[in-house]
């Protein structure tokens, strides 16, 4: 019986990847493509060929890297690179942590963010778009609100929990009036491109430590198709 048991288990680690069995990936870059926010990266690791994608970074062919954090996806677009992944792991640089989460402000975005976006507002008495949101976070602080949009950023599993960004097509990127913060539990689901409702509340002022203060956000949100 020990035996027939430890043979299963040989047998059922054959199947597994453990390229995407943990949270991290680490391999010899093959091949680098750039988009606006974003570094896809072919990676050489023990178990074979992967495709990556990190926070833009000036990496190089033949460098070794690591990427922690790693969340797989399967079949992803990416319209910037007209090209549909199979499989595709996100996540962040290892050393750049930093980095990754500053792009919580606003500053740095999915792939697909330079896309027009076009998302009607949520209806119902609290709804607002992301432009309103943003301009009038000194009358909705500590308010719910409902908002419609499209997620253009999406990285589980920071500071124990999910971290979303949004648009809708409201607001100004210059003034970053366009893009809204969003948090949610751990388990949450959803990916860059998926068209959501929104309902949390608005948080003005928030300071997560470390030097990672938020002018507006939106906290505690439940997240829906």
């Amino acid at each position: 019986m020990k035996l027939l048991l430890t043979l299963c288990l040989l047998l059922a680690s054959a199947f597994v990847n453990p390229a995407f069995a943990a949270d991290s990936v680490s391999g010899t870059v093959l091949e680098v493509k750039e988009v606006e926010s974003y570094t896809y990266l072919r990676l050489k690791t023990k178990e074979g060929e992967v495709w990556a994608a990190v926070n833009r970074a000036p990496v190089k062919l033949g460098a070794q890297v690591a990427i922690e954090n790693a969340s797989e996806m399967r079949n992803f677009e990416s319209k910037a690179l007209k090209k549909t992944f199979p499989v595709i792991v996100f996540g962040v640089l290892a050393g750049s942590d930093k980095e990754m989460l500053s792009a919580h402000s606003g500053v740095s975005h999915a792939p697909e963010a330079a896309e027009k976006i076009q998302v009607p507002k949520a209806s119902g008495a609290n709804a607002k778009t992301v432009a309103e949101i943003v301009t009038q976070a000194k009358d909705l602080k500590d308010k719910p609100v409902v908002v419609r949009g499209k997620v253009v950023k999406f990285n589980p599993g920071i500071m124990g929990k999910t971290w979303i960004h949004l648009r809708d097509g409201s607001g100004n990127a210059a003034d970053n009036s366009n893009d809204i913060l969003i948090t949610a539990a751990l388990n949450t689901m959803a990916k860059p491109g998926d068209v959501v409702t929104v309902s949390g509340t608005v948080r003005t002022d928030k300071d997560f430590g470390a030097g990672y203060a938020y002018k507006v956000l939106i906290e505690d949100a439940t997240v829906k198709q």
